[in-house]
């Protein structure tokens, strides 16, 4: 190896220089093992229930302000289902969101689920009374 090779060129014991390769490898893999550890503790903070309704609050602060039941009960039946599956397929394995995804996530729940479920109303099935 090139450690070897430095160890002859610069007249060092070779028990030196394994030792030196010994320590880096242990090093190494220590290092990798604390970071692993960590992320995974990081991980299943940011998953927890506490989390996922503080990001909410953080991501939807003027819906929280108002006290919106809408936002409120949608949340309410996503969260379990979101927490579950971010649990099962790991926040690394996850692809980064862009910012136009957000925007038309937010669209989406501004515009379109309002006039679906306008549409959806019971005046629109002719079941109001005419007087």
């Amino acid at each position: 190896s090139s450690m070897a090779a430095l160890g002859m060129y610069l007249n060092v014991p070779p028990q030196f220089t394994g030792g030196v390769v010994a320590a880096s490898v242990l090093g190494v893999g220590g290092m990798r093992w604390f970071n692993s550890s960590k992320l995974k503790d990081a991980e299943e903070q940011l998953t927890s229930v506490e989390e996922l309704s503080a990001s909410f609050q953080r991501t939807h602060p003027q819906e929280v302000s108002d006290a919106d039941e809408y936002y409120a009960s949608v949340w309410a039946r996503v969260r379990d289902p979101l927490r579950l599956s971010l649990w099962r397929v790991g926040l690394g394995d996850f692809p980064a969101v862009t910012k136009g995804e957000v925007r038309e996530l937010q669209r989406i729940l501004d515009e379109e689920i309002p006039r679906l479920r306008r549409l959806a109303s019971p005046s629109h099935h002719g079941s109001m009374k005419k007087e």
